[in-house]
């Protein structure tokens, strides 16, 4: 198993901060770090910054957002990001979440897995720079009856395949994630409740035929299973779990409307139906200190690293165990110098985990 570094987005000044938590994950050998988009700042430009001020580690897209731009445009910025960084991209691509898709990019959130699963077809037609002809439900590539011809990329990728990661919650976007995917970007992830979604991407994985994917990734038949994972250092276990109740909390009870909330059918599947509707409750409700209040303790034990050395040992060989690939951390220590100093117990906990690779 390996580790990945989230920094998630930029608010004000937080790319000063970011920069100095990658030159130190690089530092100490982490494989990858990951920017995300939502409607504020955007992964690419960010992910760009990065990778000229680094030499070693991967950067990754989790995610860009697959509502916010073409396949075309996604290809032309995989491919060139992929040669600037010297061949350190990945594509991580996401559909996002109906609030989203239709209050800030105006595009309908229907069908969402065939509209997947074209987008990504069109991506990598366009990365393997062939003359992209496509005839779909969701893309038409060139419109017809038009002046519009088909085209080629124009530039070319480092490399002959660009991994390409989906960002999936329920079974069904898991399963497509197994089947046309290089890797699966998870959230919420409890070593304990790994398997029952690794099985939907086995389901899926069985569908791929052995040509369609290169064998060089890792994990499951070649696959890599990145868990995001919120990081605490500290001996009081509720002390270090505090700071990560506001990011749960939002997740379980406000990524989303009531009546589609991925994150909180998550919840449900993992056995906290009761708890996920009180903090929906209370977070819709606008009661946002008693929602966190709500997430009870093992929930976030269970989805996060807390504790010192020896603590974040075992549950590192217990994400390896479950089918782990990359162990992608968030720090939620509230300074940079803190953050920076987790980070190098969580090097030290790797090591002697034994399950570094």
């Amino acid at each position: 198993m390996r580790l990945g570094l989230n920094i998630g987005f930029v608010f004000g000044d937080e790319h000063l901060d970011h920069l100095k938590l990658v030159k130190e994950a690089e530092s100490l050998g982490f494989s990858v770090t990951w920017a995300a988009e939502a409607y504020g700042s955007d992964a690419a430009t960010l992910l760009t910054w990065i990778a000229a001020q680094t030499t070693k580690i991967d950067v990754g897209a989790a995610v860009f957002q697959i509502p916010a731009r073409t396949p075309a445009m996604t290809a032309m910025t995989a491919a060139t990001l992929d040669r600037l960084s010297g061949g350190r991209f990945r594509l991580g691509l996401g559909v996002s979440g109906p609030q989203v898709s239709e209050g800030w990019h105006g595009v309908r959130f229907d069908k969402p897995l065939a509209r997947t699963r074209e987008y990504v077809a069109i991506v990598n037609a366009a990365l393997r720079r062939e003359t992209v002809e496509f005839h779909g439900e969701h893309f038409t590539l060139p419109l017809p009856d038009g002046p519009g011809k088909a085209l080629k990329l124009s530039s070319r990728p480092l490399r002959d395949h660009v991994p390409v990661y989906l960002a999936a919650v329920g079974p069904k976007n898991l399963e497509l994630a197994g089947e046309i995917a290089d890797g699966w970007l998870g959230i919420l992830n409890d070593p304990a409740y790994l398997g029952e979604q690794l099985n939907h991407i086995k389901t899926g994985l069985a569908k791929k035929t052995a040509q369609s994917r290169p064998a060089r990734q890792l994990g499951l038949d070649g696959f890599d299973v990145v868990a995001s994972i919120p990081l605490m250092t500290g001996d009081d276990l509720e002390a270090a779990a505090d700071p990560i109740r506001g990011y749960t909390a939002l997740y379980i009870g406000g990524m989303g409307s009531r009546e589609k909330n991925f994150y909180n059918a998550l919840a449900v599947r993992m056995g906290y139906a009761d708890e996920a509707k009180q903090i929906q409750d209370l977070y819709l409700a606008k009661q946002h200190r008693d929602a966190m209040a709500a997430v009870p303790q093992g929930f976030i034990d269970g989805i996060s690293l807390l504790g010192n050395k020896e603590r974040l040992a075992d549950k590192l060989t217990a994400y390896a165990e479950a089918g782990v690939t990359t162990a992608a951390v968030t720090p939620f220590a509230p300074t940079v110098d803190e953050r920076i100093a987790d980070l190098r117990v969580l090097a030290e906990a790797l090591e002697l985990s034994g399950v570094g690779s």
